[in-house]
């Protein structure tokens, strides 16, 4: 039914944008209904890839994989201060991922294939609530919208943040320093710049999404996530979030599915005791210089992952771009990963280098600074070479964190948006 629904909702999408005169360039439609002035947009993007190397989706060094990481489609509809926000996507399923019968797709309530859908009043630019599907307050580069990544992906610290989720958050923008950006209530990171302090607040179902998390169902219990910021134009961004998801490997009585690769169905499990609460503690920093450069760091710990305690992962991750003009722009990004599962247990590192250059096809725009971003972006290239340092698939003790790159492999990624 899901599947039907979505195919109703390309068509009529598709439809929409034929239709004619009335929709701007930036495909929105404008209307006054009354005395209170609505807009429509609608957005959307793809990234189709090939992948290759001994760490490529085939496993095959001799293999070449081809891969549609993202193929989202989604709209925002305003009227007056109230605001609503749908994104979907067509390539992951519609169905609960997990297990049988966890509510909904990794138990947060909703598919997987829904990747935002909330609403909003936008009281002023200090507080914002929103309710529904939306991005949790953690992580840096995670609230980097996924069209306006440095490289090709999201490299493996994203695994230990909290990710998508259905709850309440209250945000604010652009305070203390008069008004120096336009703060609309749509934003879940720093997409634009302003000057002065930011702040998000959400509480949520379990996080279900996260690869942190497992065995979620609403109602099981909560995760909480708190994130302040501070801006100063282009040139600095600082954050610092701290997020909690209980019980992060499920709650005593809980029956849980684990796949059985001999029968090839689910086998079922009760939980006897209650599992730890995964906590994580994230700082980032990002600027952007007039003269085309920007560098980013991120630092960000997890404890108790999947609710086993003493399961700790740390991830320390470095970005260096230079804009050679608004054409080229060679990327450097390095992630170094520390893994420890349990008291006393022998740590295992890994390093993800990647190797990059972006390449932007007809850029809307020449400028190379953070609001102009998604506009430089309709139409780019992105050619990635992964080295993997450390604890590598040969090592004696390979990598046991979550996520990663344990050899070398190459990405060539086309995206497409509007």
């Amino acid at each position: 039914m899901l599947k039907k629904s979505s195919i109703k909702i390309a068509v009529s999408t598709a439809a929409l944008l034929l239709i004619g005169v009335s929709a701007e360039a930036s495909y929105s439609i404008k209307k006054t209904i009354g005395s209170v002035d609505t807009k429509f947009d609608i957005y959307g993007f793809s990234q189709l890839e090939m992948r290759g190397g001994k760490a490529s989706a085939t496993g095959d060094n001799k293999s070449i994989s081809f891969h549609a990481q993202r193929i989202r489609l989604g709209w925002k509809y305003s009227a007056g201060k109230v605001r609503s926000k749908v994104f979907l996507d067509f390539n992951q399923n519609s169905s609960a991922n997990k297990t049988t019968d966890l509510g909904g797709a990794s138990g947060i309530g909703v598919p997987d294939n829904i990747k935002d859908a909330f609403v909003a009043y936008n009281f002023n630019k200090a507080f914002t609530p929103k309710i529904g599907v939306i991005k949790m307050p953690h992580g840096m580069g995670f609230t980097i919208p996924g069209w306006n990544l440095d490289i090709a992906e999201r490299g493996l610290d994203k695994k230990l943040v909290l990710e998508r989720n259905m709850g309440l958050m209250i945000s604010g923008r652009d305070i203390g320093f008069g008004n120096y950006a336009k703060v609309n209530g749509y934003e879940m990171g720093h997409e634009r710049a302003w000057k002065g302090f930011g702040y998000d607040i959400m509480i949520a179902n379990q996080a279900g999404r996260s690869a942190a998390v497992t065995n979620a169902k609403e109602g099981n219990g909560n995760s909480y996530a708190a994130r302040v910021m501070f801006d100063y134009t282009e040139l600095l961004h600082l954050e610092a979030s701290y997020a909690m998801s209980e019980n992060a490997g499920g709650i005593a009585g809980q029956t849980t599915y684990k796949f059985n690769t001999a029968t090839g169905v689910f086998d079922p499990t009760t939980l006897t005791t209650d599992s730890e609460d995964y906590t994580s503690f994230d700082i980032g920093v990002d600027s952007h210089f007039y003269n085309g450069a920007n560098v980013k760091a991120e630092y960000i710990e997890g404890h108790n992952i999947k609710g086993q305690k003493d399961v700790d992962e740390t991830a320390l991750s470095f970005t260096a771009q230079y804009a050679i003009n608004n054409i080229f722009e060679p990327t450097i990004k390095h992630i170094q990963a520390t893994s420890t599962k349990g008291t006393g247990a022998t740590q295992t590192k890994l390093g993800n280098s990647y190797l990059g250059l972006n390449i932007y096809l007809n850029p809307f725009d020449a400028k190379m600074d953070r609001n102009s971003k998604r506009k430089r972006n309709a139409h780019k290239l992105v050619l990635n070479y992964i080295i993997a340092s450390g604890d590598t698939a040969d090592a004696t003790t390979p990598w046991s964190g979550l996520g990663g790159y344990k050899d070398n492999a190459w990405i060539f990624q086309y995206q497409v948006g509007f």
